[in-house]
């Protein structure tokens, strides 16, 4: 890299750099090779392939939950974004700030529609911002504003960079930096209007998400909830949780609509912090879409506002000081012999956990036990799938693992949906990220048999069946790992999962452990 002349990759690289991107998940192609070069020229940023571009949106995702700053994806064309843009729909709906650097043709090449044209802000659209590189001269102002615009909105930004643009020279310029945003505090009169309503009510619940779960905030929220009387849970899918090591025991808002709307229906005001109003996840026949019952919400802080500080400020405003006593564990611990359900697993897990693990949870089989039973564990964060498209738990996982090196990482995922984004296995090995990978193996899609049943076909004819079984052939993923590079074993029983997790965690690194149910 000349001393006063960039390249416009070398320039973006640059400002990235300067703007705090420490890491760049990158699946790139012809149009992106300038950047590719750039990253080796132009110091600050790591590089880490994934082998598919759903791999690296999850990975930057995960990656950003954990450390609060945005990473960068590097993808070839509309066809590698289009690929990523399922992790991107995750990212979007968990408020994850993230860019996207997607390569372009040759901007005098556009016209001629070549096999690999696409309309590439129509599809980054669908996630979030879109900005444009138009000449060489505007690289380093248009990449970091695509950045402060990711922290300032906490949401998804994708810059285009054409390949031309990249390739041209320039005299090193600097951009403007933007200070990452803060999250906007809540109004002091809107909160006192929220304790009022709090003071009035006679059955409060809250419904928690965004950074009202982090320690501080479950902790306020915990001192309110002494003070009131107040029901407490979280949202469904949290984007990231803080659990165990005594803070109060907040379990999720069920899924199924009916149970949901239960629950919220026993509070004569429900008090959202953090969270997206509770809707029902899908529209089913006779079931409302709005689960709270007219006149009984009350929003104190939206999932981009601070609802960490809006917590600890209302706990002031009603004189809410005492904290509210930590749940000892319901369950005795599993015998050894027993043989792998959800549930022993989630015990299993939660009891096994190492102090201030990670938890990438996927899939319903062990992952809502595992929550539940995790409230009594020693101090750690979970993440969920906060938009439900599938396939982002090992990427997330390999992200988080990224993110912070000195805390174990778990991905606790169900087979079915491992199975979108596997390639994950390669980077983590490839990486030496250290991620346990928990497989539960029932070789069943059971949520759409589940969803069969609530749509009036208790009976299965034989195309439903095969359409929701993965046993005919069942994956082996003890093999699949290690053709990935990852060590792995089976566990069968209760003394298999608990000896496969103490050994992974010793030996540090990937490892994998199929959990036959």
């Amino acid at each position: 890299m000349a001393e006063d002349v960039l390249t416009g990759a070398e320039s973006l690289v640059l400002a990235a750099a300067q703007s705090g991107v420490r890491v760049c998940f990158a699946n790139p192609g012809t149009t992106e090779m300038p950047l590719v070069a750039a990253l080796d020229r132009v110091p600050g940023i790591r590089a880490v392939l994934g082998l598919h571009e759903n791999v690296c949106t999850g990975a930057a995702d995960g990656y950003a939950r954990i450390t609060g700053h945005a990473a960068m994806t590097l993808l070839h064309l509309g066809p590698g974004l289009a690929n990523g843009l399922a992790n991107l729909h995750n990212a979007r709906r968990a408020n994850t700030p993230l860019v996207n650097v997607v390569g372009d043709h040759t901007s005098w090449h556009l016209p001629f529609d070549a096999p690999l044209t696409s309309d590439i802000a129509a599809l980054a659209a669908t996630v979030g911002t879109v900005h444009h590189v138009t000449d060489r001269a505007g690289v380093a102002a248009t990449t970091t504003g695509a950045i402060a615009e990711a922290h300032q909105r906490r949401g998804v930004s994708t810059l285009i960079v054409p390949a031309d643009h990249q390739q041209a020279t320039a005299p090193r310029s600097q951009a403007d930096l933007a200070p990452h945003a803060r999250r906007p505090i809540v109004a002091v009169d809107h909160l006192e209007e929220v304790a009022q309503r709090l003071r009035d009510a006679q059955r409060p619940l809250f419904l928690l998400g965004g950074n009202a779960l982090t320690r501080i905030g479950q902790q306020a929220a915990g001192m309110i909830a002494a003070a009131t009387g107040a029901a407490l849970h979280c949202e469904t899918f949290p984007a990231r949780v803080d659990r165990g090591g005594g803070l109060p025991a907040i379990d999720r808002l069920p899924y199924f609509p009916e149970t949901a709307a239960a629950v919220l229906s026993e509070a004569d005001v429900v008090v959202v912090a953090g969270a997206e109003d509770p809707v029902a996840y899908f529209g089913y026949e006779g079931v409302p879409s709005v689960l709270t019952a007219p006149g009984t919400l009350a929003r104190l802080a939206h999932p981009i506002e601070d609802a960490e500080q809006a917590l600890v400020e209302l706990a002031d405003l009603i004189g809410a000081t005492t904290p509210i006593a930590a749940t000892a564990p319901e369950t005795a611990p599993p015998d050894d012999t027993e043989t792998l359900t959800g549930r022993v697993i989630g015990r299993v897990v939660a009891a096994c956990l190492p102090d201030d693990a990670i938890v990438s949870i996927e899939g319903g089989t062990s992952g809502y036990p595992f929550y539940t039973e995790s409230a009594s564990a020693v101090t750690h964060t979970v993440m969920t799938n906060t938009g439900g498209a599938i396939g982002q738990g090992l990427p997330c996982a390999l992200g988080a693992a990224i993110a912070a090196p000195h805390r174990p990482v778990i991905a606790l995922q169900s087979d079915g949906s491992g199975l979108y984004t596997a390639q994950a296995l390669w980077s983590m090995s490839r990486e030496r990220a250290n991620v346990i990978v928990l497989i539960a193996a029932n070789h069943t899609y059971n949520v759409l048999r589940t969803e069969l049943g609530r749509h009036g076909n208790a009976e299965f004819g034989s195309q439903a069946e095969a359409l929701t079984s993965l046993a005919d052939p069942c994956v082996d993923w003890v093999a699949l790992a290690a053709g990935f590079g990852v060590p792995a074993v089976r566990a069968v029983t209760v003394a298999d999962l608990r000896k496969a997790l103490t050994d992974a965690a010793a030996t540090g690194g990937p490892h994998l452990v199929e959990m036959a149910l």
